[in-house]
């Protein structure tokens, strides 16, 4: 199973497009990525650059409509990513609990929805999305 774990660290929904982290949260993240990926779980992870450089696309009355960072309206939003591939929701959770995140931060675990969790006719809609099949992945 793919998981997906996602950091929300209070306070960036406001930050500066400039804003970094410090070298010691850094580091002490980059030993957390580290026993992820030793322990042989770890797919993919990135940090994310603050709101206010991003933009929102958005679809009233079906046509796209663009809005510039920052977001008034947004409570929060992510800083960052780990996609992980684990034998349960269990063990998501225990490795979000190792993280060495700080008192304003929380990992939100969400598990990625594979093709074969769709019926057969939606399975078929999407055969053609190769990204979603079992086999361009490692095992779980």
């Amino acid at each position: 199973m793919r998981f997906m774990m996602l950091m929300i660290p209070k306070g960036y929904e406001s930050a500066a497009p400039d804003a970094m982290p410090s070298a010691e949260a850094v580091a002490a993240m980059m030993k957390y990525n580290e026993s992820l990926k030793k322990a042989g779980v770890l797919l993919a992870l990135d940090g994310l650059h603050p709101p206010s450089t991003g933009a929102r696309v958005s679809f009233p009355n079906g046509k796209p409509q663009v809005s510039d960072g920052p977001f008034a309206e947004v409570k929060e939003v992510i800083g960052g990513y780990w996609m992980i591939q684990v034998r349960s929701r269990e063990e998501a959770i225990e490795w979000a609990k190792r993280c060495p995140a700080s008192p304003n931060e929380t990992i939100e675990i969400r598990r990625v929805q594979e093709l074969a969790d769709f019926p057969p006719d939606v399975q078929k809609a999407a055969a053609g999305l190769t990204e979603m099949q079992p086999h361009n992945r490692r095992a779980s």
